[in-house]
């Protein structure tokens, strides 16, 4: 916690920061995957976007007691995900490709492997952009959902208590009305991350008085220390 930028948030404006999951993540049971028709060994090549997409990719292959043939291509967003995958394969062994970080720089690694059939495991949230990009360049695959992205427990949260309620994903406002159905604003900031946590956001009713990220403000906690400012500034604070 020491190292990261919201406890020197916490440190210079002498405020209190919690941290809560408004989501969590379950996998889909070896009956739904089933119902989703998809044959792990169909493919010849894997495209992970996250460290949980591998997580339940190797969870559901055991649990149906699919064996992965060692001929299996790995293709990974980024290298730090990439060597996540030694937990469950021979790393060395095997043929892992990887990108810089986004998805859009994978593009270029998965161009020289057309031939390939690309399994995409995802969660039943998920970006719209990779279909795009593996449609825009011709790559032939199929997504399925491995995992889902659920409204986690909020009953002992005093969400009325806080000043400010800092939002990353879109399926973190679904779950602040799952388990506040009756939330009102009134003077509570809302702060979001992203055009799509934006946008989620505007349509549940709420007044955005932080978008992230801007040309002024490209991180979260810039724009917190900046909005902590000029707040303290404000007449009778």
């Amino acid at each position: 916690m020491e190292k990261s930028p919201y406890f020197d948030l916490e440190e210079k404006q002498k405020v209190k920061l919690d941290f809560t999951q408004f989501i969590q993540i379950e996998g889909v049971t070896k009956k739904e995957f089933r119902c989703e028709k998809v044959n792990i060994l169909d493919f010849s090549a894997v495209i992970f976007t996250s460290r949980t997409a591998i997580d339940h990719f190797f969870r559901i292959s055991e649990e149906m007691r699919v064996t992965i043939p060692d001929g299996m291509k790995y293709f990974c967003v980024s290298e730090s995900i990439a060597v996540y995958l030694q937990k469950y394969i021979i790393y060395r062994k095997r043929k892992i490709f990887y990108g810089k970080k986004r998805f859009v720089d994978l593009m270029d690694v998965l161009g020289k492997h057309k031939d390939e059939n690309f399994l995409v495991p995802v969660s039943d949230v998920h970006k719209e952009e990779i279909s795009a990009l593996l449609e825009k360049n011709q790559v032939k695959f199929k997504k399925a959902v491995f995992y889902c992205t659920v409204a986690a427990d909020l009953s002992g949260l005093k969400i009325d208590e806080y000043d400010v309620l800092v939002f990353y994903s879109p399926s973190g406002i679904s779950s602040l009305f799952s388990n506040f159905p009756d939330f009102k604003q009134n003077s509570i900031k809302i702060a979001t991350f992203g055009p799509n946590t934006a946008k989620a956001a505007e349509e549940a009713g709420l007044n955005i008085d932080l978008t992230v990220p801007s040309p002024e403000f490209p991180s979260m906690t810039m724009a917190l220390d900046n909005f902590i400012t000029k707040e303290a500034k404000k007449p009778g604070k």
